[in-house]
């Protein structure tokens, strides 16, 4: 009977979505948000397993003991492709439970994930790292959490993922929302009116690209936004001549996913890629079988430095346009996707590290500060969280120096992708308290 009764309220939930008119943007409400299957309950994480859990990862010092249990609920959501494509994404609703904060209506954060090279991965999985993370540090503190696997990964039949494309991130995330309304009283949770958004890496990008699709189109009464270590001035970083960590992994997938959008980057891959790697570059990633690891070490896609990487991958006279040409399509498109230009309505954080090798402040949140600044925005402040990066995971609080050392190898192979995400969540979540 509990079944039956689920599948009745999700079908008038579809039912109330698909009449509700267009009150937002440009996306059909018939379609974008409703729930393409019925929620279900992956499992029930109790407050012991939660901090045993943030205890063994080393964040229950940073995120606090849980103060609720958490269901983790598998969604599949319709959304619009970058063209308006009908299409659909998987993600992960998070719902506190128990007394008191747990089972009253909960605001809504609402995260993009980082960077992903593989195509299967869901965050509905109770063993996923940044799962965990959202887990302890939100679910687990009074907040529900809805986040998006993005296009074309899990359960999404499209056939790529439009990898930095903020109006694509941004309908990712901000169907996942209205997903998520319908989702929570299927799935036994409430939700107040207050929505957050925060992302990681990739997710500061989706993040913030999806505050402001909401705030222009007023789609949602977005309470505050935290983008933490997001790559906001991606024609910027096509400037640089030195390459950032990870370099073999995120430029590529860049390139042959706007290919794959505008069209305009090429008309022969083999005039930005090198041999061998151009002849499977186009479909490489998400990858179906292969991770960071495996991509190098299968020969997919070239090791060394970030520098040794970036020669070995692409043409030298295409990496000179890019940077000499102010007509060069790569740049022009890069143009589109920057996150220059806007006034942010909600209280919003931004937050990075002053040592990230992978996304430099100094490239991406210092210069967007700057255009906030010079335009009179005052709702926006950032935090730096380098000095804690170091005193907790620097080699006698001090960030190594010497590139030829193990220690350096170590520290910044570690820098974006473990030491910094938690300490700019820790400030993420200061703000939401603040204002939920």
């Amino acid at each position: 009977m509990t079944h039956v009764h689920g599948l009745a309220a999700l079908g008038a939930a579809l039912v109330l979505a698909a009449c509700g008119g267009s009150d937002d943007d440009d996306l059909p409400r018939d379609v974008a948000g409703t729930l393409k299957e019925a929620p279900s309950t992956v499992t029930t994480l109790t407050q012991a397993q939660i901090d045993a859990a943030a205890r063994a990862s080393g964040l229950l010092a940073l995120s606090g003991v849980a103060q609720c249990d958490v269901k983790v609920v598998a969604l599949d959501y319709h959304t619009l492709g970058p063209k308006n494509e009908d299409t659909n994404a998987s993600g992960v609703l998070l719902l506190p439970s128990g007394p008191g904060n747990c089972n009253s209506p909960v605001p809504l954060v609402a995260y993009a994930k980082g960077t992903d090279v593989q195509k299967p991965r869901t965050l509905a999985n109770p063993q996923d790292p940044e799962t965990l993370m959202l887990v302890a540090m939100y679910a687990a503190q009074g907040y529900a959490v809805v986040a998006t696997d993005y296009l074309g990964y899990a359960k999404s039949t499209f056939p790529y993922h439009p990898y930095l494309h903020a109006d694509s991130e941004a309908r990712s995330v901000l169907d996942s929302v209205r997903a998520a309304r319908l989702a929570a009283p299927i799935a036994g949770g409430q939700l107040s009116d207050k929505l957050m958004l925060t992302g990681y890496s990739q997710g500061g990008h989706s993040s913030m690209a999806a505050q402001r699709a909401a705030e222009r189109g007023n789609a949602f009464n977005v309470t505050a936004g935290a983008h933490l270590a997001g790559p906001y001035n991606l024609s910027g970083s096509f400037k640089l001549t030195n390459a950032i960590a990870g370099y073999q992994f995120f430029v590529p997938f860049m390139v042959t996913a706007w290919q794959k959008v505008y069209g305009d980057v090429y008309t022969d891959v083999n005039m930005v890629f090198k041999a061998p790697y151009a002849a499977g570059i186009e479909d490489l990633l998400p990858s179906p079988t292969l991770n960071y690891t495996t991509l190098v070490t299968s020969g997919a896609l070239p090791g060394g430095t970030p520098n040794e990487a970036r020669d070995a991958l692409f043409q030298s006279a295409f990496l000179t346009d890019v940077r000499a040409n102010p007509a060069n399509a790569l740049m022009l498109d890069a143009k589109k996707n920057d996150l220059f230009g806007w006034t942010p309505r909600a209280t919003t954080l931004l937050c990075g590290g002053a040592g990230d090798p992978t996304v430099p402040p100094a490239v991406h949140m210092i210069p967007l500060k700057a255009d906030f600044d010079a335009r009179g925005v005052t709702t926006v402040r950032t935090v730096d969280v380098d000095a804690q990066v170091q005193a907790l995971f620097a080699p006698g609080g001090v960030a190594p120096t010497d590139p030829a050392s193990p220690a350096f190898a170590t520290y910044y192979g570690s820098y974006h992708g473990t030491y910094e995400p938690p300490l700019c969540h820790v400030q993420a979540r200061a703000l939401f308290n603040s204002v939920r």
